[in-house]
């Protein structure tokens, strides 16, 4: 088995680069080792490519994993591990780096796309990209804790965004917005998730929650929570292959915040194979 390990020394609690290669190595594996910041687009002959990261990390690695035809193998050494999470990925590091040297098992699952961007959970304005700016000077400190906390004062002091939702070139929803949200797998801020998503349906999906009475925020905040934000009834829950949000609000992608210029969301052809067993 040869492995390409990636690694990201910025992301969460660190990616501990010296013990995940020896984890690795202790299973008889080959290792080609790259820094995320210069991972290539043609990899080297391996058998799949390891990612040692945050969410953030994962979508321009399950993009090179679909350019090379190589499964991908999360550890998730982030803050929140949304993706890994989900995907029932273990959170120990030395049982996240057994599963990525012996696994053989994979699930397939869709990857997002903006122009060049891609992300395996969620592109989300309003309130989502808010409390991403909130919780991320306290990110070392209180880990995923964060942002919960940081979502409760977004959502006290932050306005609705203006925004129009178009599903394949069709307008679903106009106005004013809490939260949209393009979702790949839904999971996002530590352990909230959109719901009704399916990993490797074809279609991407987006839900908008319309702006109303502050109080109802505590009805979308433990919808989210409880992953079932759009089973709510006044939440505009679509899916399609081409979604577009027309807005000036920033975006949170996988964590990150992101000023995105105009354009559709997409599939990546093909998506990635995620070592899961």
């Amino acid at each position: 088995m040869h492995l390409a390990v990636v690694t990201n020394q910025r992301s969460g609690r660190g990616t501990e680069r010296d013990r995940i290669l020896r984890l690795l190595s202790h299973r008889g594996v080959e290792i080609s080792p790259f820094d995320v910041a210069d991972l290539p687009v043609d990899l080297p002959d391996v058998d799949r490519l390891v990612i040692a990261g945050g969410d953030g990390s994962l979508g321009n690695a399950a993009r090179t994993a679909n350019a090379n035809g190589v499964p991908l193998a999360v550890l998730p050494t982030g803050t929140a591990n949304d993706f890994a999470n989900a995907a029932g990925i273990p959170k120990d590091l030395e049982a996240a780096c057994r599963l990525a040297a012996t696994g053989t098992r994979t699930l397939h699952h869709e990857v997002g796309l903006h122009g060049d961007l891609a992300f395996v959970n969620v592109a989300a304005a309003g309130l989502s990209a808010v409390a991403s700016r909130i919780a991320k000077p306290h990110k070392k400190r209180l880990g995923a804790l964060a942002y919960p906390l940081a979502a409760v004062r977004a959502g006290i002091t932050a306005p609705p965004i203006d925004c129009r939702v178009l599903v394949d070139g069709a307008e679903v929803f106009a106005g004013k917005a809490w939260q949209v949200v393009v979702a790949v797998t839904g999971a996002f801020g530590g352990g909230s998730a959109i719901g009704g998503t399916r990993r490797d349906d074809g279609l991407l999906d987006v839900a908008a929650v319309p702006a109303g009475s502050r109080v109802a925020l505590a009805k979308y905040g433990y919808g989210m929570r409880r992953g079932h934000l759009t089973s709510l009834r006044d939440v505009h829950h679509h899916r399609g292959n081409r979604i577009a949000v027309e807005t000036t609000s920033e975006f949170n992608v996988d964590g990150e915040l992101r000023e995105l210029d105009p354009g559709d969301f997409t599939l990546l052809s093909g998506g990635v194979d995620v070592v899961v067993r």
